[in-house]
């Protein structure tokens, strides 16, 4: 008797230890988690605010259903405009003032990289960025930050090896964001063209505060080159491929897998003129009938209908929104009763095949201490005018 109750007394302490650790730690209550987020409601990247409105549209969901282990989700989501500045003022805001617990999906290259180190100094996660610059995999330098998606600069080697295999006397140009995000395509182009690239690659740069990129397609075409890669956000990646299209201009296009958004790019530009571009995906386009009947597919669209009945079915940032919080709640779980900022960095370091609804068939997440790219595979596909069609093989682009 006397042993069952020591037992049982030893239990009641560890599991007020453990509820005692949530509670204190930062940005956690027995009630309710607080997650801190930046997204470009406005400004030249705003095509991609809908990602926010997403997340925050499922974390709604959940919390009706409950939440995570009985507490809600506070997701503190706000406008920096896709300014790097604005984003390093809301961030110290959220963290010293509102007291998130970390940050979620802040989206954007140079905005991340303007709050990456602050965070990490402060031991603070910064979970699942919404960018692919490759440099988020840097488990050594920023052990706090980690990404998403697939690298640009692996993105970009698969557009070479397909170059080189299907029109291997190109004379290729680049369109590209002058930031971190761009420049990963030239980098990744380089590092499969080698020598070659010098002699068969002409660059054009815009910066986001440009009202157009009109004169940049009109110098690269001049330049001769018969094969185009746009490195650029939806809406200068819309503004070319109209462009392109109305100067007569007829290159073998590839195009940044973060600008394929049927409602938000290729409508916009006009759906005839981007006619034969090719990308590289790791989700599932809302606009393929590949997906009419698909068990995932239809469950974001469940949830669109109950929780975004005005948002736009072609738009495949939803679906990208939609994957992402289901990874976040994925994470929240793995972590149980502890939500140390070290326990949530852990749990989401942890993760081993996991398959998400609106991933392609065959494409999995996988992150570890040392593998900070939880998406390393992509699979072609070409736009017909209607939709993108999937072709070729998964790719492994590790």
């Amino acid at each position: 008797m006397h042993k069952q109750i020591v037992v049982a007394t030893t239990f009641l302490m560890m599991f007020a230890a453990f509820g005692a650790r949530a509670q204190n730690a930062p940005g956690v209550t027995k009630d309710e988690i607080k997650i801190g987020n930046t997204m470009p409601y406005s400004g030249p990247a705003s095509a991609y605010g809908v990602i926010g409105k997403t997340e925050t549209a499922f974390f709604k969901m959940i919390n009706e259903q409950g939440g995570i282990n009985g507490r809600k989700i506070n997701f503190i989501s706000l406008d920096d405009g896709y300014s790097p500045p604005k984003t390093v003022e809301l961030v110290r805001q959220m963290l010293e003032q509102d007291g998130v617990a970390f940050f979620f999906q802040t989206l954007g290259t140079p905005t991340n990289t303007a709050i990456e180190k602050y965070l990490n100094a402060r031991k603070v996660p910064q979970l699942f960025v919404a960018t692919g610059a490759d440099k988020w995999g840097d488990y050594k330098d920023f052990p706090w930050t980690i990404g998403y998606q697939p690298s640009y600069r692996v993105e970009a080697r698969i557009y070479a090896h397909y170059i080189l295999r299907t029109k291997p006397d190109a004379k290729i140009a680049i369109l590209y964001q002058n930031d971190d995000f761009g420049k990963d395509y030239v980098a990744g182009l380089k590092d499969v063209l080698g020598d070659k690239y010098a002699k068969t690659v002409t660059e054009a740069s815009y910066e986001t505060s440009d009202a157009t990129i009109d004169s940049q397609i009109v110098s690269l075409q001049a330049s001769g080159a018969d094969t185009l890669v746009i490195a650029a956000t939806p809406k200068f990646a819309a503004q070319a491929i109209r462009k392109v299209y109305d100067i007569g201009w007829k290159p073998l296009e590839l195009m940044t897998n973060v600008s394929i958004s049927v409602g938000a790019v290729m409508t916009p530009a006009g759906k005839e003129k981007g006619v034969g571009i090719i990308t590289a995906a790791y989700g599932k386009d809302p606009t393929d009938p590949e997906w009419k009947n698909d068990a995932g597919t239809n469950q974001w669209r469940e949830f669109m209908a109950k929780y975004m009945p005005d948002g736009d079915l072609t738009d495949a940032n939803t679906v990208y929104g939609y994957n992402l919080s289901l990874l976040m709640v994925h994470v929240l779980k793995q972590c149980g009763n502890d939500l140390s900022r070290e326990n949530v960095m852990k749990q989401a370091t942890n993760i081993k095949e996991l398959e998400l609804p609106g991933l392609l068939p065959g494409i999995r997440v996988n992150t570890s201490p040392t593998n900070y790219h939880p998406i390393t595979q992509m699979q072609l596909e070409k736009w017909n005018g209607t939709t993108w069609v999937l072709f070729g093989d998964v790719i492994n682009g590790s």
